[in-house]
């Protein structure tokens, strides 16, 4: 996996430099790298930063960030406890879908990250981590929920596939059925009702 050639000074969590892709480097103004734990139980994975984000320097703090926020605190979960990142870390133009050769641009990163935090459980936030992470298409509003094994970051994983925080926002009826998502993701990794990584994992149940 090449991760040099286009990153300085990047430590397997942090991207300090890149400018592989000149759209996107044209578009940031900052890059926004993954937040939380390095050991992290839960590593959730969304599509790219967003105006927000791009201000910030940090995944999912505007309001696709508080709906996230809402429901992990509805599963026993503080947002400290959980590592948040991106497929790709530039925000692209317009906040367009990344193309793919920006997500396979920014693959190396992400594979990285993941192997260094070697989390029990990846979630998925929308279509495009799910297509990306499974290499395959994906009907997330129909696979929305379900658990898929695939080898990523080096080791086999465990993915469980999520509708996109913002689609509560458009559609309230997906309201429910994303906090039932993220409570199910906080109980597979045994963080339900325990911040401090104490509980069981659910892991064997799968």
């Amino acid at each position: 996996m090449d991760t040099a050639d286009g990153g300085e000074g990047f430590d397997g969590l942090r991207v300090c430099d890149c400018t592989r892709c000149p759209a996107l480097v044209e578009s940031r103004s900052q890059i926004v790298n993954g937040v939380g734990p390095s050991d992290a139980s839960l590593l959730f994975v969304g599509e790219g930063p967003g105006a927000t984000e791009d201000e910030q320097g940090e995944p999912f703090v505007g309001r696709s960030g508080d709906v996230l926020e809402e429901a992990l605190s509805a599963a026993g979960v503080s947002r400290e406890a959980i590592r948040i990142t991106n497929c790709v870390r530039c925000r692209p133009p317009e906040n367009r879908d990344p193309k793919a050769e920006e997500l396979q641009n920014c693959r190396g990163y992400l594979e990285t990250e993941i192997e260094t935090v070697g989390p029990d459980l990846l979630v998925t936030l929308g279509k495009v981590p799910s297509q990306h992470l499974l290499d395959r298409s994906v009907a997330i509003t129909k696979e929305a929920g379900s658990i898929v094994e695939t080898r990523l970051g080096g080791a086999p994983r465990r993915v469980l596939l999520s509708m996109h925080p913002a689609a509560t926002l458009y559609d309230r009826s997906q309201r429910e059925p994303f906090f039932e998502t993220i409570a199910e993701a906080a109980a597979i990794a045994g963080m339900a009702d325990d911040d401090s990584h104490n509980g069981q994992s659910r892991l064997g149940e799968f």
